[in-house]
């Protein structure tokens, strides 16, 4: 599966934003998917996770309640909606595709076998 990522772009903390992850390939629902995160001097974060139904998700703290990560099978992406930006929320955002099933696992990228180029998020304070 190939990932392309989009929907970067500067905003202002408090604003909101939604990424956009288009997958290509004929097995989609096949993959578990991610997204996450590298702000500049940082090492890669997990940010969010969903199943390959879209029925589970995970995300990290710094995220919950303000990010949402969902999926459409029939048009193979993924979205990440965040809103209510941080400073802190800055970084190259990733999405990435895990040919197994969602499981608490998900949340390292070793997990992953697929990756999109990143897409940058910068929130001004």
């Amino acid at each position: 599966v190939q990932l392309q990522a989009s929907g970067g772009g500067m905003v202002q903390a408090g604003d909101s934003l939604r990424l956009f992850c288009t997958a290509s390939g004929r097995t989609f629902n096949n993959y578990s998917m991610g997204w996450f995160r590298q702000g500049p001097g940082k090492e890669r974060e997990f940010v969010a996770a969903i199943s390959r139904s879209g029925g589970s998700t995970y995300y990290a703290d710094s995220v919950k309640g303000r990010f949402t990560i969902s999926r459409d099978n029939a048009k193979k992406m993924v979205y990440l909606q965040m809103n209510s930006l941080k400073a802190e929320d800055t970084a190259v955002y990733y999405c990435a595709a895990d040919r197994t099933i969602l499981t608490h696992t998900s949340i390292s990228s070793s997990s992953y076998q697929y990756w999109g180029q990143g897409t940058q998020v910068t929130v001004s304070s």
